[in-house]
């Protein structure tokens, strides 16, 4: 038979099924060493996406803390008060509900331009 005669026949000494065999494992150890090099410039990758992912981070949690800064009330009212000139509401200037259609037809004031303070 044809398929027996694989078994027992040589080529330069070797059987051919050994050549076959050994052929085969040096596809998969070359296989192997080329994924195992593929593998690893991914994780090389991902640490570097991970790094940059880290530091927009740090650099978000920053900016946060730079806006709450600056929407600080205290400070917004300290910087109109320094800079326009600006004061806090009087509480007689407050009216109610009722009294919003009477202020509605009330004729505009005319604002007067006031120079900061240096």
């Amino acid at each position: 038979m044809m398929f027996t005669s694989v078994f027992s026949r040589r080529l330069r000494g070797f059987r051919i099924i050994d050549l076959v065999a050994l052929s085969l494992v040096g596809v998969l150890a070359l296989g192997s060493y080329v994924f195992t090099t593929f593998a690893g410039a991914q994780s090389a990758r991902i640490a570097a996406v991970q790094t940059q992912i880290n530091q927009e981070n740090k650099r978000i949690h920053l900016l946060k803390a730079e806006i709450a800064h600056l929407e600080d009330p205290s400070r917004i009212e300290r910087l109109s008060t320094q800079y326009l000139g600006l004061q806090p509401v009087d509480p007689k200037h407050d009216i109610t509900p009722d009294a919003l259609p009477q202020v509605a037809s009330a004729p505009a004031p005319v604002a007067v331009p006031q120079n900061p303070k240096p």
